[in-house]
């Protein structure tokens, strides 16, 4: 498939100048769509996003300065940059203009120079504004934090897969981080540049994730379009990230299949298929093999996504992470809220470390958002901390009775690596890959923790 262009929307009442500005453009690699009047062209982008429009002032119905103040309201990811262009031009028009949004003001009669370069400036600016605010949600996300053995061997199978467009699917508890997952792919991909696209399936009534997946078409009772843009479509050039994807129903499920095979959709009572090209990762919290034989999951489609699996290990698999975890939220929320910086006693990580956090992550985030709220005191003892007594575990020991951090991480990695190698049978090249070691690494992490192979 030929690479295209940004796109670009042309409107003006004037037969000549659309056709004019469509073939001159088109030759400069720009993809052009025209229409005649203010209506058509926010029926246009309710269709599709475009990155520039090119909106002449003067126009019959809706003039140009009252689309532009529409344009204005859509979501920024939808919103294109806009040129005015007009035969009579001055210098109070091009003030109002300015005002409403206009990224540039340019005055007939038009030449190639003047369009062309106004057209370059407004694309290069949009795209560094969206950029920045995908910049700034990612910086405002917390990294996968941690040094224990699941989180290492997390990070070391993202960097195996870094450079891929494999599809994913991601397992995990709620609460575990599956998302931050997702994003981390994304970033490390080739499509790091584009769009990162999230629907949560499981928070979307059932009469409206098509919708919202694929965008729809509807004629009101006035006669007027209603035009949605799917997430799907959005996520073009980028990454579309399907979170709980085992709350999908079967028709969805299905749609979302073709779609898959296809490279293209179509929009809800919209005549024509749209193409697309994104990276899917899917997540979820339920086993999709026991849902396969309830019936609640389709198998193709779970063969579809499981390209490259991972598993987000559960907070209380890696105890050792939660006083990094605790103090990276504490950080973070002393300073949203503008407070003193806290820290925490060894008793009280202590009683987090006990814990075992049916929540996880998440549940460990917002206990730490509590307490920098309710304690104006630097120093968080275990008695500040709300945790249900009852679900902690009794001694952070192991049965066996050592106590030191050594002997503490040796015991960690020693059941994680057993419970790999129970997950995958006792195959030992199936558990490297899982724990993102060579396989001869694998076997002398065994013999040094006394880890018979058949073990």
């Amino acid at each position: 498939m030929p690479v295209r262009g940004p796109k670009v929307l042309i409107v003006d009442d004037e037969a000549g100048i659309r056709q004019s500005l469509r073939g001159v453009l088109s030759d400069e690699s720009y993809d052009c769509t025209t229409v005649a009047s203010g209506e058509e062209c926010l029926e246009a982008l309710r269709r599709e996003t475009f990155e520039a429009v090119l909106l002449d002032i003067w126009l019959p119905g809706i003039d140009g300065l009252a689309t532009l103040s529409r344009i204005q309201g859509l979501p920024a990811d939808e919103r294109p940059a806009v040129i005015m262009i007009s035969g009579h031009g001055n210098i109070e028009t091009a003030v109002k203009a300015t005002k409403l949004g206009a990224f540039d003001f340019v005055e007939k009669p038009l030449t190639i120079e003047k369009v062309s370069v106004a057209l370059k400036n407004a694309v290069q600016q949009r795209r560094t504004d969206l950029e920045l605010q995908r910049l700034r949600e990612e910086t405002s996300s917390p990294e996968l934090i941690g040094e224990s053995v699941p989180i290492k061997a997390l990070r070391q199978q993202l960097k195996l897969m870094a450079g891929t467009n494999g599809r994913v699917l991601i397992y995990g508890e709620s609460g575990t981080g599956k998302e931050l997952v997702a994003r981390a792919i994304h970033r490390s991909s080739p499509r790091a540049n584009g769009p990162f696209i999230e629907v949560n399936c499981a928070a979307i009534p059932e009469d409206l994730i098509e919708s919202e997946l694929f965008g729809h078409r509807r004629t009101n009772l006035d006669g007027t379009a209603d035009y949605k843009i799917g997430k799907l479509q959005k996520a073009h050039g980028g990454t579309f990230f399907l979170d709980e994807v085992g709350d999908m129903s079967l028709k969805t499920q299905a749609k979302v299949l073709r779609a898959l095979d296809e490279h293209r959709f179509e929009p809800i009572g919209a005549p024509q298929f749209i193409q697309v090209d994104a990276r899917v990762i899917a997540a979820t919290n339920k086993n999709l093999e026991k849902e396969i034989e309830r019936g609640n999951f389709r198998e193709d489609l779970f063969y579809r996504l499981n390209v490259i699996p991972f598993t987000v290990p559960p907070l209380r698999d890696r105890a050792e992470d939660v006083p990094l975890l605790a103090a990276h939220f504490l950080s973070e929320f002393t300073l949203a809220y503008g407070r003193k910086a806290k820290e925490l006693s060894d008793e009280a990580i202590d009683a987090l470390m006990k814990y075992p956090w049916p929540g996880n992550v998440r549940e460990l985030r917002n206990l730490m958002e509590r307490i920098v709220i309710l304690h104006p005191q630097r120093r968080i003892e275990a008695r500040h901390l709300p945790l249900d007594a009852s679900r902690s575990r009794p001694n952070t020991k192991p049965a066996d009775g050592f106590g030191s951090l050594h002997e503490v991480k040796e015991a960690a990695e020693r059941d994680y690596i057993l419970r790999k190698l129970e997950e995958t049978g006792g195959n030992v090249s199936r558990a490297s890959e899982l724990l993102g070691l060579e396989r001869s690494n694998l076997y002398r992490k065994m013999k040094a923790l006394g880890i018979a192979p058949k073990e």
